[in-house]
């Protein structure tokens, strides 16, 4: 029987937990053309769940447009994703596309090639003469051409959003403001793993995109909704778990769905059909996980230096939210000073090492928070 826990890369249908809440609200701001920003930790599932609402849009009243920010490092790059985006939603084939990019990009010379596949793909690239300016402001004006034209809302979706920040300027973000503020009939949904990133650029009033759309945290998956998923999975595959045994697996999470879906995954494949699980599997699982990271933990932690290692202690020592600059962290992990202590934070933040989470801070990967306990620390 095929394991039923997926984890990494875009998860749907019945692999996909609950998130019903998360999806009518999305949902009801693509329909209402709503400028959002969605962020959290990565592998939280933003891209899963935005697919799935993009999913359950009409077709008829309705054009879903999702773009990946994350290979782009300039505005023509952008200008470039953005377009193939469009066209590529509005086209069933290349030759439909191209004549949707001939018709909306005209400053972006498109054209038909063949990729490293040989697939027949339409690529875009300046014209001579053609200024970037002017080719982000024919692109960012499309979206509201194609709507009135088409008589369907307009629905973007952009994903890795805080790329842009890599750009070296702020004209994407000032255009942005300048143009989708106008778009009534447009919804546009940003999605940000980096969430100090995401959050400077809209909380920021420095920054041309400041206040300019709502924003939409996402935080891990509660034990009550884990629950009926993680039992019915092993209950369909004659695996016995008990409520006390899934409410350890998500404590060891912090619900976290890639985290989440992964230690299951582990856990699934060493349970006996028929049998209840021994709560001892569960330790075998998390060292199963941890021993097949343990190269790139031990080279991660060799890398840190010695009050980075004291802060991510801190932070690993308790499942609590903890006052990371407050006189009392600092002596008691050893990290000399507040303004040491900030410098370690502002590194491992550069590094993604942890994130912001309220007041405090987590460890971006769980198993990398329970590989320090376990190594670093006495034996919980």
């Amino acid at each position: 029987m095929k394991n039923p826990f997926q984890y990494g890369g875009v998860v749907g249908g019945d692999a996909f937990c609950n998130r019903r809440r998360e999806r009518a609200d999305l949902l009801r701001a693509m329909e209402n053309g709503e400028k959002l920003f969605v962020y959290s930790e990565r592998r939280m599932g933003k891209t899963s769940l935005v697919r799935l609402v993009l999913d359950r849009l009409p077709k008829r009243s309705f054009l879903p447009v999702y773009v990946d920010l994350w290979p782009t490092d300039g505005e023509e790059s952008f200008v470039a994703a953005l377009a193939r985006g469009l066209a590529e939603a509005m086209g069933p084939s290349p030759e439909k596309v191209l004549d949707a990019a001939r018709t909306f990009f005209g400053r972006l010379a498109p054209t038909l090639t063949l990729d490293t596949e040989g697939k027949t793909v339409v690529s875009f690239g300046m014209q001579r003469g053609a200024k970037v300016a002017q080719a982000l402001d024919e692109v960012l004006a499309a979206p509201s051409r194609i709507a009135r034209e088409g008589k369907r809302r307009v629905v973007i979706v952009l994903d890795e959003f805080q790329q842009i920040m890599e750009y070296g300027s702020d004209l994407v973000e000032r255009r942005l403001r300048s143009i989708i503020q106008h778009q009534g009939d447009v919804a546009f949904i940003f999605l940000g793993s980096r969430k100090h990133l995401i959050q400077k650029m809209f909380l920021d009033g420095s920054r041309p995109l400041y206040r300019s759309a709502g924003h939409y945290p996402l935080g891990g998956i509660g034990v009550d909704e884990w629950a009926p998923f993680i039992w019915e999975r092993f209950h369909n595959a004659k695996r016995k778990i008990s409520d006390a045994q899934i409410a350890e697996v998500v404590r060891l999470t912090d619900g976290h769905p890639f985290y989440t879906q992964h230690l299951c995954h582990a856990l699934w494949e060493l349970a006996d059909a028929g049998r209840l699980i021994p709560d001892a599997l569960i330790g075998e699982a998390v060292a199963t996980l941890l021993d097949r990271e343990r190269y790139a933990y031990t080279t991660l932690w060799e890398s840190l230096t010695s009050n980075q290692r004291r802060f991510l202690e801190g932070l690993a020592r308790t499942d609590e939210p903890v006052q990371p600059f407050a006189a009392e962290f600092i002596q008691r992990h050893g990290l000399g000073t507040a303004s040491s202590a900030q410098r370690a934070v502002e590194s491992l933040l550069a590094r993604d090492v942890i994130d912001r989470d309220g007041g405090s801070f987590t460890i971006l990967d769980r198993f990398f928070r329970l590989w320090i306990q376990r190594t670093q620390l006495h034996p919980l």
